[in-house]
């Protein structure tokens, strides 16, 4: 399968997992905060195209730069520095620093990642993606790694990370 055909079937895929998520969240009456890195907004773009989603959506924050995830959500810099930006410990402090920056949210997810063409590293290539989720203030992280160009990578992220939440609070 091709990189666009992968891409139109995670957006295809996409709108239906942001209604299983707001029917979730409002079930509960919950908040959800983003914190996105490599995806500069599109977790969030996607939440808020379902309309009425501010019953569910709180806020996101695009934390681009080591900067902006140390400024907007508490990132400790030695933190990133140790470890690198596209890290376990990153994206979990990037969860918790979503939850800690938006009060009322009890769900948060964070992303970082190497979306590509450039950037990658023998031992983050191209692809890698660190993901976190704080629900109700449990926090889990995984790593994953995408195929694809940079619009590849990107909504398979974006799919993963909506997918992944949906099944956190499914449980």
């Amino acid at each position: 399968m091709d990189s666009s055909s992968t891409t139109a079937l995670a957006d295809q895929d996409t709108p239906e997992l942001v209604v299983a998520l707001a029917g979730l969240l409002q079930k509960k009456g919950w908040m959800l905060a983003t914190a996105e890195s490599c995806t500069g907004g599109l977790i969030g773009a996607a939440c808020t195209e379902l309309a009425g989603s501010s019953v569910w959506f709180e806020r996101g924050f695009i934390t681009y730069s080591n900067e902006a995830k140390t400024e907007l959500l508490g990132v400790d810099a030695t933190v990133i520095a140790a470890n690198g930006a596209v890290s376990e410990p990153v994206a979990r402090a990037m969860a918790t620093g979503a939850i800690a920056h938006s009060p009322p949210s009890r769900v948060a997810l964070a992303v970082t990642g190497v979306a590509g063409p450039t950037g990658g590293t023998p031992d983050k290539p191209v692809g890698t993606v660190w993901f976190g989720w704080s629900v109700d203030g449990d926090v889990r992280t995984e790593r994953r790694r995408f195929d694809g160009d940079r619009a590849t990578v990107r909504a398979a992220t974006v799919h993963h990370a909506l997918k992944t939440l949906v099944e956190l609070l499914s449980r």
